[in-house]
């Protein structure tokens, strides 16, 4: 029997050859736990069938879901997994704007720990060990200004791939985070190389898999899963 969860859906985003999906519980007296629908796959991508709607559409940021779902599955700082039940299609219920979007912002004192810092990042990286302690890996913030950058990090070694990097402060303390919400991904790579100005924004920022450095220590990554401006526009 699945538990039916209705949902503020806050994030689509990339994952391997599928998409991480997740959003924060719909409840008459507020906004409820977080939930990040997963598969029974090794990685746990959501598939394009299991996250259909009966139409052929698929969840974007702001639908409010209703999503079946077998029983919590936590796993490590992953603490708001869900496994998904794949025999049924989810169902929107219909789509929420800025104002009630402002209801599930949080406002944590730092996006967990802020020790550690790649090459062209700020803020984004975690040893893992110190990760799978964290209570959870999924958070709404909101932010003054947000900055997109657009590069090929590693064009230096080769590598002409180009990545949409989002730089923001949050509570004083600078972030420099991958992006991989594919709508603005997809956007702003047709762009030119450079800085991009956006005005207001919320982000939900994630906690990725773990990945594995040359230098053999494993850590994840803190994530920009979504963007949503100010004014709803979405690309």
């Amino acid at each position: 029997m699945s538990i039916v969860k209705r949902i503020l859906c806050l994030a689509n985003s990339k994952k391997l050859s599928g998409r991480c999906v997740a959003g924060r519980e719909v409840l008459d007296p507020g906004p409820g736990s977080w939930i990040r629908p997963i598969s029974a796959r090794p990685n746990e991508e959501v598939s394009e069938d299991e996250r259909q709607y009966q139409d052929g559409n698929e969840p974007r940021v702001l639908d409010i879901i209703d999503v079946p779902l077998i029983r919590n599955q936590p796993h490590a700082c992953q603490t708001e997994n869900w496994l998904l039940d794949p025999e049924y299609y989810w169902t929107k219920v219909r789509q929420a704007g800025w104002p009630e979007l402002q209801r599930y912002v949080e406002n944590p004192a730092t996006l967990w720990t802020n020790t550690r810092s790649t090459f062209n990042g700020a803020n984004d990286e975690i040893l893992q060990a110190d990760a799978d302690a964290l209570p959870n890996s999924l958070v709404l913030i909101r932010v003054s200004a947000l900055e997109l950058k657009v590069l090929a990090p590693g064009a230096a070694f080769g590598n002409p791939k180009r990545r949409v990097q989002a730089a923001f402060q949050h509570r004083g303390v600078r972030y420099a985070l991958w992006v991989t919400d594919p709508l603005f991904e997809r956007d702003y790579k047709a762009r030119a190389d450079g800085m991009y100005t956006l005005g207001e924004c919320c982000l939900c920022v994630s906690l990725g898999e773990p990945m594995q450095k040359q230098n053999g220590e494993s850590c994840r990554y803190k994530l920009v899963a979504a963007v949503i401006q100010r004014e709803g526009m979405r690309p």
